[in-house]
Order: structure tokens, then sequence, then C-alpha cells
């Protein structure tokens, strides 16, 4: 089966190409960016060797849908949808901070808390809580966005405006929209018996000076599902939490003895656990939107993205 690695496409008006740790986004005249969500798996800011097939097209479909879903509240940079792994939006100047909001105590803020932590980028978590308890009210606890290859850090908001990486004014706004962004994420969720436990938001400037929300929302890989039914019951007994998220990649990885420290070998993955990755990404995909997932024809599938972006720049107008 045909998988995404990497593009190297030559688009008409093409300035420059950046290429994430599972996106490739190219400049159009400095005017539009093309997003080609590809196959690659990254967990721990680790690229892992093996790609899973459909992944960047059901990342790619689901952030579109939760675009569509909350562009009344907050604006996002999308335009179009060309391909089923292409997003083509405004170019955007990032903002240099990822806004994480978490309404349980989950994933890193549980890691944390279980080695003493009660402080987390400069927010206060109560004592007496249990793995995936769910917190008072979300709280925001922003990282640094690290450059492709390093490690995102965690940072305080005081910490943010003393270094005036964000300016005051704007990192209000950021909040503001991550607050509401998060809230309509939690009533979508409720309405397919899920519970949005955790996530990340990006935000951007156009060239107008406008904040609008970039890159992926509410997909797997930024963020964490637990199925509403059986919840409190699980808490109550202790169990672990039956959940949608990639956190099942990074247990397995763990289990491996990998979390992406130093001299640390990434486990090899056989076809089966390639296999049962994917399978798990379309059931994610189902289960967050309530529709059925397509695949998309993987033959030639570079061709078949190379012609629909060239086609959908070649009609484009302002």
């Amino acid at each position: 089966m045909n998988t995404i690695n990497e593009t190297n496409f030559k688009f008409s008006n093409q300035k420059s190409v950046y290429k994430g740790k599972v996106r490739e986004v190219y400049n159009i005249n400095d005017e539009l960016l093309v997003m080609i969500a590809t196959d690659r798996l990254s967990a721990f800011d680790v690229v892992l060797p093996r790609q899973i097939p459909f992944k960047g097209q059901i990342l790619n479909q689901i952030a579109t849908k939760m675009m569509n879903d909350t562009s009344d509240i907050v604006p996002n940079w999308l335009i179009a949808n060309p391909d089923e792994n292409v997003a083509i939006g405004h170019l955007c100047k990032p903002f240099k901070v990822e806004m994480v909001i978490r309404g349980y105590l989950s994933g890193h803020a549980a890691r944390e808390y279980k080695a003493g932590k009660r402080v987390l980028c400069g927010v206060a978590m109560p004592n007496d809580l249990k793995e995936n308890d769910q917190f008072p009210t979300p709280i925001i606890t922003p990282s640094t966005k690290a450059e492709n290859g390093e490690h995102d850090e965690d940072i305080s908001r005081e910490d943010i405006l003393a270094n005036q990486i964000v300016s005051e004014t704007d990192y209000l706004v950021l909040e503001d929209y991550t607050r509401k962004l998060f809230q309509r994420g939690t009533e979508i969720a409720a309405k397919r018996g899920l519970i949005l436990v955790d996530t990340k938001y990006e935000f951007g400037k156009t060239k107008e000076g406008k904040i609008v929300l970039i890159d992926e929302i509410h997909t797997p890989d930024s963020s964490r599902y637990f199925y509403a039914e059986g919840y409190q019951e699980r808490q109550d007994k202790g169990e672990s939490q039956k959940q949608l998220s990639k956190e099942f990649v990074r247990q397995w990885l763990i289990e491996q003895g990998f979390q992406g420290k130093e001299n640390q070998q990434i486990p090899e993955m056989s076809d089966a656990k390639i296999l049962e990755i994917s399978n798990r990404y379309i059931e994610l995909y189902e289960q967050i939107t309530g529709e059925k997932f397509v695949k998309a024809s993987t033959e030639n599938v570079l061709d078949r993205i190379n012609k629909n972006v060239s086609k959908f720049l070649l009609q484009y107008k302002k």
C-alpha cells in the first residue's frame, strides 16, 4: 500500500517549503500556504521510521471538518481542500507558542503530577487528584513551538509575556480563542459519546494582522479523547480509561523502552502493528466525525496531489 513519506513538489509561484514532523507546507507567492498531511507518525517529538496508511488523509479531513464547525466562533486560515490530503489557506506568521488546554489530569500533565509537581506552566493543580480526574476548570498550559527535531518545552504565561514571545494584547486573544474552541470541541465530542480531554491549538497572524487558527484542530494527533460511557465507573475502580488518541502509540513505545530520550533506540514496528495503528486511526475518524471513512486511492498518490493542487492554484482568485 502506498503511503506518503515526503513530498518534493514544485508548484507554480512556489517560494519555499517547510517540512514539519508530519506536514509539509508550501509557500505560494507569499500569499497562500499549501499544507500536505503526510502519513508520517511522530511521538515524543520524534518522527518514527515507518508511515501509517491513510493517516494523513484522516488528520486532514478531521481538521477540515472541525475548522468548518468552529469558524463561527474563531476565524481560521482555511480556504479550500482540493485533495484528501491537502488544505490550502492564507499565509500567516505563526505565534511561537502552542496553546495547550487540559480538562483532565492525563498524559504529560499526569506524568508531571505523578513526579510530584503541583504547578504546570505556572498553573496550580489541585492536590489529591487521580490520573484522568477532571480539573475543576480547564487549565491552559502553553508550550514553546520547537524547531523540527527539537522538543517542545512547557512555558508559563508569565514567561511568554516577560520574554515578549507574544504581546499581552495578542496573548489575551489566544487565551480567549483557546477556551472558546475547547468549549465547542467539548460539545461536539459529547454528541459523539466522547470526552475531549485535552488538546492544542496553534494560531497565526494574517498579513492584515488578524489572529486566526492555523494547522490542525481536534484530531487524534493534537487531542486526547475518552469514551464517555463508563468513564466514571472506570475512575472509581482505578482502571485505565478507554481512549481515542495517539496515546496508544505512546504507551506502546513506552512499553518498548522508548520515550524519545537520548540514546534510546526507536523500536521496530511490524507490518501487523502498522495495520493495527492504521485501523485505530480509521476508528478515531469515524468516532470523532460520526461519518464513515472513505479511503482515497493510493495509486499514484503523489501525482494525484500534484494535479489537484496545481488545478486549484491555476483557478484561484483572491
